[in-house]
């Protein structure tokens, strides 16, 4: 049954009802109440005629350019789409995708900065019923080559003018590679797709690879369902946005939390995204001034920039209404300070790629506790657990487990990774916290050794296999070590083989040029040999840097 409560569904079966009155097949729309927008509408259209949940999140560009077309869309300094045009070089692309030979289901990547063309590219992608994977630019062709290989791409879009591997990694897997401008592509071929093509609320839409502490990225599913309801809770309760709205997108966009909280959430609310292709305290601030942002997200260490940059004091920039916060722990000392500089709200929270990724938040309208995540979004449920997945007491600290909406289908061919993550029905995050009486979720450990460093992912397996390939190195382990700066940065303590020499810069270099520049390790360590467990296998956590004066630190 599907129950139908001005323009909100909830598929629950084949019948469909408003105010517990069963409503026939063919029965007009109007019926479910008037001023409904065309996103709604174009929903329940398709829900009568099928009788199955169908959408797809590009539905919302297709909304927003029907009622909002002559608003701005994105922008990028002087660059500006409208909605109406957006949705138009989306269809191209659509149509361009299909002569290209690319079918619903497809994997095409996205390997792209902060520019107007990725919005474009990647509602075309999901115009046409296909699946989009972001990708970092940073990557390296052997990280490129494993996301190609992995997601079994048709086809990955790059950065035209930029050192893009894309095309060289591109022709060596046997998949197309285009490159496009910052404004998007031309030369299209192919009759543009206006309509979003209809898929399953169960279809994929976006493959978002994740870090994790052993083996390579996986590939989280996520759904149009749960991309299209995770967005509407962020636009609806967190960050309440409309037309009028103009939200900063200093976020990577290849990030799920610049992907659903800043394109996705600016495209569903008809609000404009401003972008700044790469994070500059000084240029935010700029970008703010200029073009009257009311709504910025980020990590903690883009606040901090922005609160200890020269040019805080001399930007107009009391059009700042709402901040989000995510991707790690916010200093409470940054955020009370962010916030009487700048005169606004920080609201912090929790959330993962296999989420979509919003979960937890201190919300508007609540209480806010600084220090805390909040308390679950709505339609995300959270638990607490021990080992044996039972419940803990309040107070006591326990693995988060989440079930809702938001949740990921799974892990991209990986039945055994997915249930175990997912054992019951609920996802078993790796993180550790506690909760009060009230509700409020306060993280205190990872129970993972995932290393954040200033809002990246990085897992500390895949630094040390480039390690070992150094013909000096016998063992290396890969931890995180505290920073005041970037919550966390990258350390490596290096055994090395007998008799053989290599010194601690020669090691940094290696790694730099072997993977993303994020990813390599800025403290390099000698030692004679690593902690081990009865097994043999290194123990990280028994690993610690070395007093910053002594002779193994140099």
């Amino acid at each position: 049954m599907i129950f139908v409560r001005f323009g909100q569904c909830v598929s629950v079966g084949l019948e469909v009802r408003s105010g517990g009155r069963l409503i026939s097949p063919g029965t007009p729309l109007l019926v479910f109440g008037e001023g409904m927008q065309v996103r709604e509408q174009m929903r329940l259209e398709k829900i009568i005629k099928t009788g199955v949940a169908v959408s797809n999140l590009a539905e919302n560009l297709v909304a927003a350019a029907a009622d909002y077309g002559d608003r701005p869309a994105v922008k990028l300094d002087e660059y500006l789409l409208s909605y109406r045009q957006l949705h138009r070089q989306a269809a191209a692309v659509a149509g361009d995708l299909r002569a290209r030979g690319v079918q619903q289901g497809d994997r095409v990547g996205l390997m792209l900065p902060n520019v107007p063309a990725y919005a474009v590219l990647f509602y075309g992608i999901l115009l046409t019923g296909a699946v989009a994977v972001p990708m970092n630019p940073l990557l390296k062709s052997r990280e490129v080559e494993y996301y190609l290989n992995d997601s079994g791409m048709t086809l990955v879009y790059g950065l035209d003018g930029s050192d893009a591997v894309a095309p060289a990694v591109a022709t060596k897997v046997g998949i197309q590679s285009v490159l496009v401008p910052p404004t998007g592509p031309t030369n299209l071929s192919g009759d543009p797709v206006l309509e979003a093509t209809d898929r399953a609320d169960d279809d994929t839409a976006v493959i978002l690879y994740t870090s994790g502490t052993t083996g390579r990225p996986k590939g989280a599913e996520l759904t149009h369902r749960n991309m299209s309801t995770n967005v509407a809770t962020t636009v609806d309760t967190l960050i309440e946005v409309g037309p009028d709205d103009v939200i900063l997108g200093c976020l990577p966009l290849f990030h799920v939390f610049g992907l659903t909280c800043g394109l996705n959430a600016a495209v569903r609310a008809a609000s404009l995204l401003t972008l700044v292709p790469r994070f500059d305290a000084a240029r935010v601030l700029q970008v703010m001034a200029r073009d009257r942002v009311t709504v910025l997200e980020g990590v903690p260490t883009m606040y901090a920039a922005m609160l200890h940059s020269p040019d805080a004091g001399d930007m107009e920039t009391s059009s700042l209404r709402t901040c989000i916060a995510g991707g790690a722990a916010m200093p409470v000392e940054i955020l009370r300070a962010f916030e009487e500089k700048f005169a606004c709200e920080i609201y912090e929270g929790y959330g993962l790629s296999e989420t979509a990724p919003i979960a937890c938040f201190n919300q508007p309208g609540r209480e806010r506790r600084p220090g805390t995540i909040g308390i679950p979004v709505r339609g995300c449920r959270m638990r607490l657990v021990d080992d044996d997945g039972a419940d803990t007491p309040y107070g006591e600290p326990g693995e988060i487990a989440i079930q809702g909406e938001n949740l990921m289908k799974g892990y991209w061919k990986r039945p055994e990774a997915t249930a175990k993550a997912i054992p019951d029905g609920w996802f078993r995050t790796g993180d550790i916290a506690t909760r009060d009486r009230d509700g409020y979720y306060t993280i205190v450990d990872r129970k993972k050794d995932l290393i954040i460093r200033g809002g990246y992912n990085i897992y500390p397996r895949e630094v040390e296999e480039v390690l070992y390939e150094h013909p000096a190195v016998a063992e290396a382990a890969v931890i995180g070590i505290k920073h005041k700066d970037l919550g966390e940065e990258i350390g490596a303590a290096v055994a090395l083989k007998h008799g053989v020499r290599a010194d601690t810069e020669e090691l940094k270099d290696f790694v730099r040029g072997r993977l993303a520049v994020y990813k390599y390790p800025r403290e390099v360590w000698i030692v004679d040999s690593l902690p081990k467990g009865p097994t043999g296998k290194i123990l990280r956590r028994e690993v610690e840097p070395p007093d910053p004066s002594s002779a193994a630190a140099q």
